[in-house]
């Protein structure tokens, strides 16, 4: 493929030629003597479009060039050798139905390795191979286009065109390839619903339940999804108010259902006009409809023998407490609604208890009392009433029949709570103690106005007396100023109670009233000791077992602040010790030389302080702080100050005890210039002080206040 050649090549071979560089000793070799570059395989220009290579001529005998390294790059020309390929297909696409002619559908692409800038090796035209005369491609761009009007897709749904590239620009000996595409058609609303037949007939019994689904009916649509959605109505027709119609948006069917109930003695057919029509509309197709399809439908319906006929859904009855068996309540109607108009016969389901408290006339549907009656117990019975047509007993009908039990004045009237009346011996005369309310167990028109009143059989009662207060209640009033627990500790107050009714009863209740010591404000101190016991509901034993444990629990207490002031004792108990030197070590101590290691006349008579001492026991080693004070301040000492030098000197002094020690010290000032604050010579004579504030202390000081409020009516007087 190339020659080199040197001028410093003689012919004489002399001169070697080296060639390195890309592909060198591999796919190019040259001939060291003549410089001839040849090629040792066959090149692909799509792998690599050049090579560059360096040469250079030596001497063969000393291995030195003589010339330069020369540089030359070699080119791969192309040839068509390489097919158009479609990277992308097969593929897969979709263009609704009815599209206009000419739509574009898909862009196809084929790209050729060989080198576009070399002749028409890279150049591809398209063309369609299949799918002729649906689909046509552009040669230059491949866009796939659709070529005929109105693609109809319930014609025909699915079309698979082939599309081949050729490149050369298509002409002969040019390499091709080619590519499937799979079109499919979606779909568009262009197919209004039409209904199979024009005329349909239903058959429907009487006895249909009134909500109930009847019958079915459907109109078909050639689209598909949201296309073929349709609704159903019923448009006009002697049934539109019997019957509705619904759809079933999963089947697209129209479900006629029952609004109201049949009766084939008095409508034995109905006629309606059903309408189909689609929800969603494309206008642009809007010149195929109208979407939309009616039909007729008529309904016939059937006779059944039905169960008898109550004239009313339920009942209400009412009879009075007390009524004698046998006692009329009320009558219930049926009868056969078919044309037979067959008799009816009735009975009570006995199902529970209160049926049983009834019977009925089997011919007449009237029903009576089977047993008496008590308001107060049960007001109201429910039973059920059947009704079944003779000729054939298995068809029954039931009906609620509520009974409500009429009030009677049977009962008197009554106290409504047990009271616990209770009257402070220092309360006025006219004042109300207690206000008494009564029940009645019969109804407001029997019982609801109560009146109250003593009973007028006894004598006036000197200390007790009643106010009706005319609104269902009364007021028990004082009639003297004072009253004693020593003298009468419970009164007994009998009173009469009169209802309202027709006629009208009454009853007799006693008061219990207590006598307590009470507050000022009114609260109640204490009653006599029998009342609390037997309000309280405690035994003598419960009693005795609750005082004897309040008495161990004392006993615990007072031994654990005996054992805690026992442990607190000071540690110098008697007066005489406080003079005396306290000294403690933890070990053996030295007897008597310990006493005389500190001098405690310096304490009792201050005047000693003019001169410092030391221990007798030990020798100083150190001089003392001070010698003397001038005979001028001895008389004014300051025992503090004394005790601080004497601290100083024991912290200083080395032969002190090497451990801590307790130095006490006593000393009794001179007498205070205030005088005694005692009140052992106070007067004697008394006060004039007002001790009503101590009733306001608690009931620790009631007694107290009770003595001092006794004494201060008595120096008034």
């Amino acid at each position: 493929i190339l020659q080199l050649h040197s001028n410093s090549d003689k012919g004489d071979g002399s001169v070697k030629y080296i060639l390195t560089g890309e592909g060198a000793g591999t796919i190019f070799i040259i001939d060291d003597t003549t410089g001839d570059i040849h090629s040792t395989k066959s090149l692909d220009r799509e792998q690599k479009t050049h090579y560059v290579l360096h040469a250079q001529a030596i001497d063969r005998r000393t291995n030195k060039p003589l010339e330069p390294e020369s540089e030359f790059i070699i080119k791969v020309q192309d040839i068509n050798d390489n097919a158009p390929k479609f990277t992308d297909g097969p593929y897969i696409v979709t263009v609704p139905e009815m599209s206009e002619m000419g739509t574009s559908v898909l862009q196809v692409t084929a790209t050729d390795a060989d080198d576009p800038t070399y002749g028409n090796s890279a150049r591809v035209v398209y063309s369609i191979l299949q799918g002729q005369p649906y689909f046509s491609v552009d040669p230059k761009t491949g866009v796939i286009r659709t070529a005929l009007h109105n693609m109809d897709r319930e014609a025909r749904e699915h079309y698979s065109v082939v599309i081949q590239a050729k490149d050369m620009a298509g002409q002969v000996g040019g390499l091709s390839g080619s590519t499937t595409v799979n079109i499919t058609l979606t779909d568009v609303n262009d197919n209004p619903p039409r209904f199979p037949q024009k005329h349909y007939q239903l058959y429907v019994p009487e006895s249909a339940q009134v909500g109930s689904a009847v019958g079915k009916i459907k109109a078909n649509d050639a689209d598909t999804g949201s296309n073929a959605d349709m609704k159903y109505t019923i448009i006009n027709g002697d049934g539109s108010g019997v019957f509705s119609i619904s759809t079933d948006k999963e089947t697209r069917e129209g479900i006629l259902s029952l609004k109201k109930p049949l009766n084939y003695e008095k409508k034995k057919s109905y006629t309606l006009n059903i309408e189909g029509a689609n929800t969603h509309l494309d206008f642009r197709f809007s010149h195929l409809g109208p979407f939309k399809d009616v039909t007729m439908l008529k309904i016939i319906v059937g006779d059944v023998d039905e169960p008898p006929l109550f004239t009313m859904p339920s009942y209400v009855m009412e009879v009075y407490e007390n009524a004698k068996i046998g006692t009329p309540v009320g009558t219930v109607t049926a009868h056969d609604p078919d044309a037979a108009n067959s008799l009816v016969r009735y009975f009570i389901d006995h199902n529970t208890e209160e049926d049983r408290y009834f019977t009925i006339d089997a011919s007449t549907g009237t029903i009576k009392t089977a047993k008496i009656f008590d308001r107060e117990e049960t007001p109201w019975y429910n039973i059920t009433v059947a009704a079944s047509e003779i000729d054939n007993p298995g068809l029954v009908s039931h009906v609620p029949v509520g009974v409500r039990i009429l009030d009677v004045n049977d009962n008197p009237p009554e106290l409504a709570r047990d009271y616990d009346v209770v009257v402070c011996e220092n309360t006025k005369p006219g004042q109300v103690i207690q206000t008494i309310t009564a029940t009645d167990k019969d109804n407001s028109a029997n019982g609801a106005r109560f009146h109250f009143s003593l009973d007028e059989g006894l004598s006036l009662n000197p200390n007790f007396t009643l106010r009706n207060n005319e609104d269902n209640t009364a007021s028990i009033l004082t009639r003297r100023r004072r009253y004693s627990r020593t003298t009468q500790d419970i009164y007994y107050l009998p009173v009469l109670i009169s209802d309202g009714g027709v006629p009208p009863l009454s009853s007799s209740s006693t008061l219990t009233i207590r006598v307590c010591a009470c507050e000022r404000d009114g609260r109640v101190r204490t009653c006599h000791a029998e009342a609390f016991l037997s309000s309280a509901g405690l035994s003598t034993g419960a009693l005795i077992a609750i005082l004897l444990c309040i008495v161990i629990l004392l006993a615990i207490v007072v031994l654990f602040i005996t054992l805690r002031r026992s442990k607190k004792e000071p540690l110098i108990i008697s007066e005489e010790d406080v003079r005396e030197n306290v000294v403690t070590y933890d070990d053996e101590g030295g007897g008597e030389e310990d006493t005389e290691a500190f001098d405690i006349t310096a304490l009792r008579n201050p005047s000693a302080a003019e001169e410092l001492k030391y221990r007798r026991d030990v020798r100083p080693e150190v001089k003392p702080l001070s010698r003397h004070h001038p005979s001028s301040s001895l008389d004014s000492i300051d025992v503090q100050e004394f005790i601080k030098q004497r601290l100083a000197e024991a912290d200083l002094d080395p032969s002190v005890p090497p451990y801590d020690s307790l130095q006490t010290y006593a000393y009794e000032g001179h007498r205070s210039e205030a005088g005694s604050i005692s009140s052992l010579d106070s007067a004697t004579t008394h006060s004039d002080q007002d001790y009503n504030y101590l009733g306001d202390w608690g009931p620790e000081f009631k007694k107290l206040a009770e003595l001092y409020g006794e004494i201060e009516p008595e120096r008034t007087t």
